[in-house]
């Protein structure tokens, strides 16, 4: 494999609407082993660079019908065209300079080139290009054994939960309440890794562009409600209130509170901002309301749900860094850092938002905005 890429012939494009300035370059490019293809303007050249992506591209500033500038804007545009060094050629002033660059470019020579000037700068380019490769290598590669790793780890996770309730269910035989305590504990263990080896597995998903969302009607009110239901255990062990708050919705609008979304997201997002609001809450209560936005001129409005808490707050340097991956709080209970960064792009997917507004001692609130459903 090392072999075969130490020996892959490096192709170059060259763009320019002159026949001699093509030969030149031509020639100056193939005595050093370069592959060089010739184009002699700006729609040909776009063509071949989405059929087959060149390692580099040479590319005359001025030509007829379509510029350098506007080839550059365009390759760059594309997202289906990975990253190619562009190295512009032109005669003019500095302000060209400026505007190649702000377009896109990488990196410009002036005509009549020196030919020594030109090889080093094509060899600055290329290395620039290997780097980069090499980087989107490393990432693919590491998502790659994150993705299997979290793949082989959910399954003997679920398989220990499953054999620890038959254990605590007493089908093999009876256990005393210690050792029901004992397993209760190691459950808990198990669910906790087992949820962050899932949240891992969604943002390598979501990360990848490998995540597929099930859109449909969801009513975020009885969302809530259900959650709130599911995690009400939770909070009488703490003795906290949990309130859920749907006044502001209009009883009489069949949509109130309807986005369009993928009900298992929403839901893992819910769960998430409530759970957490218990979780750093020991006194008082979580109060959760759903409510809309008035309709812009266009009749478009926002579906809002806040979490509020009273429990310790998020210091102020901290609240602009807490959606990122992997980034925990510094409270001792704080977890791997992946629900926020998770329920961030959940939303973001949902062309909605997520803010947190808080304060160190008197609570926090999540707020939640999704579009409603037209």
């Amino acid at each position: 494999m090392l072999d075969e890429e130490a020996s892959k012939v490096e192709r170059i494009l060259a763009v320019d609407d002159n026949p001699d300035n093509l030969v030149l370059l031509q020639t100056i490019l193939e005595v050093e082993g370069y592959e060089v293809g010739l184009v002699d303007n700006g729609m040909d050249a776009l063509e071949q660079v989405v059929q087959s992506p060149p390692d580099l591209i040479l590319l005359d500033v001025m030509m007829p019908g379509m510029d350098g500038y506007e080839v550059t804007r365009r390759i760059r545009k594309n997202p289906e065209i990975s990253y190619i060094p562009i190295l512009l050629i032109t005669a003019h002033h500095d302000a060209s300079v400026v505007e190649g660059l702000d377009a896109g470019a990488d990196d410009f020579i002036r005509k009549p080139f020196n030919h020594e000037e030109l090889l080093a700068r094509v060899r600055s380019m290329l290395r620039l290009k290997h780097s980069i490769d090499e980087q989107q290598k490393m990432a693919r590669q590491r998502e790659d054994f994150v993705s299997r790793l979290t793949h082989d780890l959910r399954t003997p996770l679920v398989a220990a939960d499953r054999m620890l309730l038959l254990f605590e269910q007493e089908t093999f035989c009876p256990i005393s309440e210690d050792m029901k305590s004992a397993i209760s504990a190691m459950m808990r263990s198990n669910q906790n890794l087992l949820q962050m080896v899932n949240n891992l597995l969604e943002v390598y998903r979501f990360e990848a562009g490998k995540k597929t969302l099930q859109m449909e009607s969801c009513n975020m009110g009885l969302l809530v409600e259900e959650v709130v239901q599911e995690l009400s255990s939770l909070a009488m062990e703490k003795g906290l209130a949990v309130n859920v708050d749907k006044s502001k919705l209009d009883p009489q609008d069949k949509t109130a509170g309807v986005v369009m979304g993928d009900r298992l997201e929403l839901r893992r997002v819910i769960s998430n901002l409530i759970g957490n609001a218990i979780k750093f809450t020991d006194t008082g209560s979580v109060n959760i309301t759903v409510s809309e936005t008035p309709a812009n001129p266009h009749g478009n409005s926002w579906v809002i749900i806040e979490v509020q808490d009273t429990g310790y707050g998020i210091a102020k340097e901290d609240q602009g860094k807490i959606f990122e991956r992997f980034r925990q709080g510094k409270n001792k209970r704080a977890g791997s850092g992946l629900g926020l960064h998770l329920s961030s792009r959940i939303i973001e997917s949902h062309k909605g938002n997520i803010e947190v507004f808080s304060e160190l001692g008197k609570g926090s609130v999540f707020a939640v905005r999704l579009p409603k459903q037209a």
